[in-house]
């Protein structure tokens, strides 16, 4: 047979040149006929496999007939999805429909160098709305917001997420195996209204049964069904089971929690399993934060997380401090004990018992002590919480070269209002603190009681989709009420310059200097940080920022000289949080402060 191919070659270019080359695949190009609706048009783009992959996957001629094909059938539940339900789309391919016999052959002899015209027309006809909504076989005084009514548009997106929610509503009013249809539609051509018809099937009303937990290697049940506000007898909820779900995640003892009801009642209550993983009892962490002013800080902790088998914590942790900084003259340490114990006395309130131990070497001052404390925190509502609590210090302060001993007794009691929706990473949400700490010193004063108010709060405005840019604003106010600057020791007082008030700036270098230009800290400060947090991609962003605050030796703030310092941030998106670079130059120079400062970390400054 080899031997034929050349006479035949020759024969062909004797009889009529070279043969025409079949275009396989086929290269073309789609153009999308406007419908009217620009959000239907751009929807028709997003789902168009033409549109999708005629670069990533050119096709044979036979294809691309069976792309357009499906590329029909996809746009008119593209129409009927936005309410048009008489809407239909056309696709043609230089001309010729896609049933057209000589279509085929057609693109087969098409030459390489030519393109083939997809051309997509849509007629999206009248917009439909909803006309009649019934809902069968709902229980006698049940009153059914299904979330759609008649005269709106009849998108398919909420008829269909009505079922969804009337099944969560009346498996939340205690009718735990309901079923809901999906929806019966019928379009009335005649006066383009949308019909729908939904069928219930509620079961049997029950009540929440006998409640256990598997998978329990040390914890305390009995302290589990104390802690769950859920409770043998009360009415059965889907969302009093997540309730629970959460609130057993939230002792930190617990991995995953996973609540299964039975698959039918016994006398009118449905028994409740709780399949729980429970983390490994102990945790070793490690940690590390640098700043051109406060130097590097590397620190280590230990954590037990159920020391009596009821979600109690131990942790001790040691931390290095002031390793380099340009705001500190020697390291430091940091060592510290807490003991926590969840639903002490009451559910939700928190217990703790904290014992540390460190040593500063700062440009303000010097400082050597010990601090005891206990505390009680516990919620107010969903969002707001106090904790309260008496605490020791027993500290020398060495300022200006003289060196004194204090022993004071304080008893904060700090208000927290938070709404944001991430710790590390916010996006949207407000955070408000106002601590007030009564404070009586017993050693190295006059004696004389006095008062540190505090206030902090940070706003968080997403302004892109899916929160790609965020306008988040910080900010700081303090006074201290009842005694003079110098009545106040020196740790206790107000500084500002560094992380957390004005970046650029050496740390606690902002407001009143001794004449050596050493900081005397003040009764009185205030400071903002704006930032707007752009994500680049998914994993790189960029942070401009600018802050600005003052501290005074009154105690009214906003009187002092104001100080202002901008910067530009990079962020490492991580599963765990954003790990954070961010460069600060202060906008007028102070006593200690350098040209640029420099801060890491993981999460947001703020």
């Amino acid at each position: 047979m080899r031997r034929w191919i050349r006479p035949l070659l020759c024969l062909c270019f004797a009889l009529g040149g070279a043969p025409a080359q079949g275009a396989d695949p086929v290269k073309y190009g789609v153009s999308f006929t406007p419908s009217g609706d620009g959000g239907l048009d751009g929807l028709l783009k997003q789902t168009s496999s033409l549109v999708l992959l005629r670069t990533k996957l050119p096709p044979a001629p036979f294809a691309l007939i069976g792309r357009a094909q499906q590329d029909e059938k996809q746009f008119t539940t593209v129409l009927h999805s936005l309410g048009y339900d008489a809407g239909r789309t056309s696709i043609t391919i230089d001309g010729m429909t896609l049933d057209n016999p000589a279509l085929l052959d057609h693109l087969n002899q098409l030459p390489d160098a030519n393109q083939a015209k997809v051309q997509v027309t849509t007629q999206k006809g009248p917009l439909f709305t909803l006309g009649q909504v019934n809902i069968n076989g709902l229980p006698q005084g049940f009153k059914a917001r299904p979330g759609i009514r008649a005269g709106q548009t009849a998108d398919a997106a909420p008829i269909l997420a009505a079922s969804a929610g009337l099944t969560t509503a009346l498996r939340n009013a205690g009718y735990a195996f309901a079923k809901v249809s999906p929806p019966y539609a019928v379009a009335n051509q005649v006066n383009h209204k949308l019909d729908v018809t939904y069928t219930v099937k509620t079961g049997p009303h029950v009540d929440i049964g006998p409640i256990s937990f598997a998978g329990l290697t040390r914890t305390n049940p009995d302290f589990l069904r104390r802690h769950i506000s859920l409770r043998p007898g009360q009415r059965y909820s889907d969302t009093a089971l997540q309730d629970a779900r959460d609130s057993l995640l939230g002792l930190g003892v617990f991995s995953s929690v996973t609540p299964v009801p039975a698959s039918s009642a016994i006398s009118g209550q449905v028994p409740i399993i709780f399949h729980v993983t429970e983390e490994k009892r102990h945790a070793v962490s490690l940690s590390g934060a640098y700043a051109t002013d406060t130097g590097f800080t590397i620190g280590t902790s230990w954590e037990d997380r159920n020391v009596f088998r009821q979600a109690e914590t131990l942790t001790f942790s040691v931390a290095a401090n002031g390793l380099g900084g340009t705001g500190t003259t020697a390291p430091g340490y940091d060592v510290k004990g807490v003991f926590t114990k969840p639903d002490y006395y009451a559910r939700g309130q928190m217990f703790a018992l904290s014992a540390e131990g460190l040593k500063q070497s700062l440009i303000a001052y010097d400082r050597t002590g010990i601090i005891l404390g206990a505390s009680l925190a516990r919620p107010i509502t969903k969002n707001t919480s106090i904790t309260y609590g008496p605490s020791f210090t027993s500290e020398r302060v060495k300022q200006e070269g003289v060196i004194r001993t204090y022993v004071l007794l304080q008893f904060p009691i700090n208000f927290t209002w938070n709404t944001t929706n991430s710790l590390l990473e916010p996006t949207r949400g407000h955070s408000l603190a106002l601590t007030i700490t009564p404070t009586f010193p017993v050693v190295g004063t006059r004696r004389r009681p006095f008062a540190i108010l505090l206030g902090t709060g940070s706003v968080y405005f997403p302004v892109e989709r899916k929160a790609w840019g965020v306008i988040a604003v910080h900010g700081v106010v303090g006074s201290i009420q009842g005694a003079t600057q110098f009545g106040v020791p020196p740790d206790q007082r107000f500084y500002a310059g560094g992380s957390g008030t004005v970046r650029g700036y050496a740390y606690q270098t902002i407001g009143p200097l001794f004449a050596d230009d050493k900081p005397e800290g003040g009764l009185a400060m205030d400071a903002i940080e704006f930032e707007f947090r752009q994500h680049i991609t998914n994993t790189i962003g960029i942070v401009p920022f600018i802050d600005a605050g003052q501290v005074n030796a009154g105690s009214t703030p906003f009187q002092g000289k104001v100080s202002v310092g901008y910067g530009l941030g990079a962020r490492y998106y991580t599963s765990i949080g954003p790990i954070r670079a961010d460069i600060a130059l202060p906008l007028r120079r102070t006593p200690g402060s350098g040209a640029f400062a420099l801060y890491l970390g993981l999460g947001e400054a703020f």
